[in-house]
C-alpha cells in the first residue's frame, strides 16, 4: 500500500483530536457510573491489545529480531523512567513537591512516550495493508476518548 505522508498525518490528528472531542460528553454527565467506567476502560483495553497485538504480528513478518529489540526497548524506557524519577525529593513541578512532583513528572514523561508510540503505531500500520492502518487508527482514536474527567 502507497500513502502519501499527508494521509498518515491526518489519521494521527484524527486520534489526537479524539481526546479533545472524547471529552464533550462529560460536558453534560458529572459522573460516570463504576459500571460504565469499567466497560469504557474494557473496550479501550481491548482495542489497544488488539492493536498491539496486529502491530506485532505485522512487524515479526517483516524482521522479528527489530520488532523484539523495539519491544525490549519500549519496556525499558518506561521501567527507566520509573526507577529515574522514584523517591526523587528534590523534584518540583509548579507548586508540587516531592512525592506529587514525582508522580506528576512521571505522568508527564509516560505520556509523552505514550503519545510518541501511538504516532509511530499509526504511521508503521499504513506500511501494512489498509486494513492494518485502519484498525490501528481506529483503535487508537478510540483508546484516547477519555473514559472520565482527568483521564
Amino acid at each position: 500500500m502507497t500513502t502519501s505522508i499527508g494521509i498518515v498525518f491526518l489519521a494521527a490528528l484524527v486520534t489526537a483530536i479524539a481526546t479533545g472531542l472524547g471529552a464533550l460528553p462529560f460536558l453534560f454527565i458529572k459522573q460516570m457510573s463504576r459500571r460504565w467506567l469499567g466497560v469504557s476502560n474494557g473496550i479501550a483495553a481491548g482495542l489497544m491489545l488488539g492493536a498491539s497485538h496486529a502491530l506485532i504480528i505485522e512487524g515479526s513478518a517483516i524482521h522479528a529480531p527489530w520488532t523484539v529489540a523495539g519491544l525490549v526497548i519500549g519496556a525499558l524506557l518506561v521501567a527507566a523512567s520509573f526507577h529515574l524519577l522514584q523517591g526523587r525529593s528534590d523534584l518540583h513541578v509548579g507548586e508540587l513537591r516531592g512525592a506529587g512532583a514525582s508522580k506528576a513528572a512521571l505522568i508527564v514523561a509516560v505520556m509523552t512516550l505514550h503519545s510518541m508510540a501511538e504516532g509511530i503505531g499509526v504511521g508503521v500500520s499504513f506500511g501494512g495493508d489498509e486494513e492494518l492502518a485502519t484498525f490501528v487508527t481506529g483503535a487508537i482514536a478510540v483508546h484516547n476518548i477519555p473514559g472520565r474527567p482527568g483521564d
